[in-house]
C-alpha cells in the first residue's frame, strides 16, 4: 500500500519536488555533474516553461495539492519541476556512466 503524502496539504507537490531535488542534487554533486546539468537545464527551460504554460491554459492537467504561489503564470512547483526531472536524469546517467569529469565539451 501507497502512502498518502496528500496529508501535506497544499504543500503535498511542493514537498514532492523538494524530495526529488534533494536525491538529485545528491546524485549531481556525487557524479559532479552540477554545471553540466545546470547548463541543461539552463537550455531547456524555456522549452518546458513554454510547454507547460500552455498545458495548463488548454487545461490539459490541473494541479490540485499546490501551495498557490504563481511565478510567471505558472506554478512555483512546476518552476522546481523543470530543474529536478531533468537534474535526476542527468544525476542517475552521470552516476551510471559518468567519469567525474567536470568539462561540458566532452
Amino acid at each position: 500500500m501507497i502512502p498518502d503524502i496528500g496529508v501535506f496539504g497544499r504543500y503535498t507537490y511542493l514537498a514532492t519536488e523538494l524530495f526529488w531535488g534533494t536525491i538529485a542534487a545528491a546524485l549531481l554533486y556525487r557524479a559532479n555533474a552540477v554545471r553540466k546539468a545546470a547548463v541543461t537545464i539552463l537550455a531547456l527551460y524555456p522549452i518546458a516553461y513554454l510547454w507547460d504554460r500552455y498545458t495548463l491554459a488548454v487545461g490539459v492537467f490541473s494541479i490540485e495539492l499546490r501551495t498557490g504561489i504563481e511565478i510567471a503564470g505558472i506554478p512555483l512547483e512546476e518552476h522546481l519541476f523543470m530543474a529536478v526531472v531533468p537534474g535526476l536524469v542527468i544525476g542517475f546517467h552521470e552516476t551510471i556512466f559518468g567519469n567525474g569529469r567536470t568539462s561540458i565539451t566532452e
